[in-house]
């Protein structure tokens, strides 16, 4: 039985790093698709605007705390999280996971050029690595159904959808029974990083719980998104209080 607190109406999984990884070796040994999904905390400010997006999380098989702000929101519940799970980290893990079993995977999402450029460096990083394809994220419905019996075709084991929230989340969900592989996996800015068009906050900012602010330095236009942050745990606060 999963141990899950309910945070805003969607349901994370009370988990530490090392558990998730293990779970997600135990979901490479299934056959029916398994999603994870990673929100944080401007995710779960949208999914209280769009009670479809709540709906889709909660179908989720694996939902990672991918923020302090939803850690520290957990406490308002009197259940706090253990500890935060990064979703980037856990696809890198993921990554390795994959390399070692000799499972294939399938990257779909980014500006194009990105997701080349991320299996460039992934197969210079692991030499073999079995990238069965890849595409862009923009595309329109008839590429769309050219991209997805090509991974139908290709049957990998995983896919790293690259998307942005809520889009990739909803994508998943939205195909879960006809996409023929193990694990589906919303990763958003992550491809980015694959790529090196992206740096994650140095450890430093990483350990403190403020890779928001180093995101903030870097990109000031980000301000106005990073307002969500106060807001969420304004919202969290009221939801805990009125249960």
């Amino acid at each position: 039985m999963r141990d899950t607190v309910e945070i805003v109406g969607v349901n994370i999984d009370n988990i530490t790093f090392e558990e998730a990884e293990k779970r997600c070796k135990e979901f490479l040994q299934q056959d029916k698709l398994k999603m994870i999904f990673t929100p944080n905390s401007e995710l779960l400010v949208d999914a209280v605007k769009d009670p479809n997006f709540t709906d889709v999380l909660n179908n989720g098989d694996l939902v990672i705390p991918d923020g302090i702000g939803v850690v520290i929101a957990s406490r308002f519940y009197g259940v706090p999280l253990r500890e935060k799970v990064a979703g980037c980290e856990l696809m890198n893990s993921l990554l390795e996971i994959a390399y070692t079993q000799e499972k294939s995977m399938y990257f779909l999402g980014g500006k194009e050029g990105v997701a080349d450029e991320a299996v460039q460096k992934l197969n210079q990083k692991y030499p073999g690595i079995n990238i069965v394809g890849y595409h862009h994220g923009y595309f329109n419905e008839d590429e769309e159904k050219e991209i997805i019996q090509e991974i139908i075709d290709k049957k990998p084991d995983i896919i790293f959808v690259a998307m942005g929230a809520p889009k990739q989340e909803k994508w998943i969900y939205n195909h879960r029974d006809i996409l023929d592989a193990k694990i589906a996996m919303g990763v958003g800015g992550s491809l980015d990083i694959l790529a090196g068009r992206s740096k994650r906050a140095p450890e430093f900012y990483q350990k403190a719980g403020l890779e928001w602010l180093y995101r903030l330095l870097k990109e000031p236009k980000r301000f106005f998104r990073m307002l969500k942050l106060p807001k969420f745990i304004l919202l969290a606060f009221y939801d805990a209080k009125t249960k």
